[in-house]
């Protein structure tokens, strides 16, 4: 049986909540999708629906950290194939963090530093590129969801979306482990504000403690393929739409959902 979607609070959506609470959650869920090889099961498929697109130009939206556009890069090199060209966009951007990573992957990351809107995305940025919403989608309420959606297909060569587990609050134990460590390496790791995220989660319960209910409200957020399908019926036939599953350890399981001009 399905769990009721529920959308609760998440904490690192709230603008009233201080920019170093955010980013420690923002940041601490990258190193644990990276420290726990998370996504390396998805890269081939993302691969596929590259090469079935033809663009070899990427417009990352919700960037967060630029944590899934790092791994997807990584990991297509280690594999001896060319990454393509990630954009980083997100509603805050976060540009310290992106130019480290465009420093560390010249000419294959770059980041849009103002504000994007992902439900009204400009020519200039969405010309010739296909869209990914990578462990993101679920902060989005139905409406706004749909509305990205729709923008991509009037505007896109084809959106590539992820998320790392189903509706289901027990299975955000599988990152568990993980981002715990993760968590903790955040203040010797981080670019800014080192010594409010040290005190923030070395001498504090609160990070633990809204990380871990960030963790599960993800859950309870999670869109099912069903509610997918629905948002996509009403723009026709003129896309081919795909729901699939990756793994991951120790025992997790994530779905995609892309969708490509026919």
């Amino acid at each position: 049986m399905t769990l009721p979607r529920l959308h609760l609070i998440e904490f690192n959506d709230q603008d009233w909540a201080p920019a170093f609470v955010r980013d420690t959650l923002i940041e601490t869920l990258g190193r644990t999708l990276e420290w726990g090889r998370m996504l390396r099961n998805l890269v081939p498929i993302f691969q596929e629906f590259l090469d079935a697109t033809g663009a070899n130009e990427v417009l990352d939206l919700g960037s967060g950290s630029g944590g899934p556009a790092k791994i997807f890069a990584h990991e297509i090199q280690r594999t001896g194939g060319t990454s393509p060209r990630f954009i980083l966009t997100d509603l805050h951007p976060r540009v310290t963090v992106w130019e480290s990573l465009r420093s560390e992957l010249p000419g294959i990351v770059d980041f849009e530093c103002s504000s994007v809107d992902a439900t009204n995305i400009p020519l200039l940025l969405s010309t010739g590129r296909v869209r990914t919403i990578i462990n993101a989608f679920h902060h989005l309420p139905p409406h706004l969801a749909q509305a990205i959606l729709e923008d991509a297909v009037k505007g896109g060569k084809g959106i590539f979306i992820s998320e790392p587990f189903d509706r289901n609050p027990l299975q955000f134990l599988n990152m568990a482990p993980v981002g715990f460590w993760a968590l903790l390496s955040t203040p010797l790791l981080t670019p800014k504000d080192v010594l409010a995220k040290a005190l923030y989660t070395w001498c504090t319960p609160f990070a633990l403690a809204l990380s871990a209910w960030d963790g599960m409200v993800s859950a309870m957020r999670m869109y099912s393929e069903q509610d997918l399908r629905a948002m996509v019926a009403p723009f026709g036939s003129h896309w081919h739409w795909e729901y699939g599953r990756y793994a991951y350890p120790p025992f997790g399981h994530g779905y995609y959902f892309s969708g490509i001009p026919r």
